[in-house]
């Protein structure tokens, strides 16, 4: 499978707004923001947080919350304030906040069947 990139916009708590390029990781919880890009909205870690990575090492990092924009729609998601050279990813939480899922066959996010139980 290709890697697939989507070009969206988040904006902090003080109003400014920057565009970021991500790589939608299916296998990625959280959204990442890379350093230069949560600095320029001006986010700040509301808690800390492990992470385990690929290999199994186990990483802390501070996480915050945004504004996030793509295309396909908007909302409020937590996000992983990225290290220097981390790259900005797209995680299920904030497509699943979107209802969105990605179609690894096209590449393309597209709407997700959204489930709602009724009690009888």
């Amino acid at each position: 499978m290709g890697m697939t990139f989507i070009e969206g916009t988040i904006q902090g708590p003080t109003g400014k707004v920057r565009g970021v390029q991500f790589l939608v990781d299916s296998g990625a919880t959280y959204t990442l923001l890379g350093k230069e890009h949560w600095e320029a909205i001006d986010l700040s870690a509301t808690r800390k947080m492990d992470f385990t990575l690929a290999d199994g090492t186990v990483i802390e990092r501070k996480v915050s919350e945004c504004w996030i924009v793509l295309p396909q729609g908007s909302g409020h998601t937590p996000v992983i304030l990225g290290e220097e050279g981390d790259q900005s990813l797209l995680g299920m939480v904030t497509l699943e906040i979107l209802g969105l899922k990605l179609d690894p066959f096209r590449r393309t996010l597209e709407p997700m069947k959204m489930m709602l139980a009724r009690g009888w």
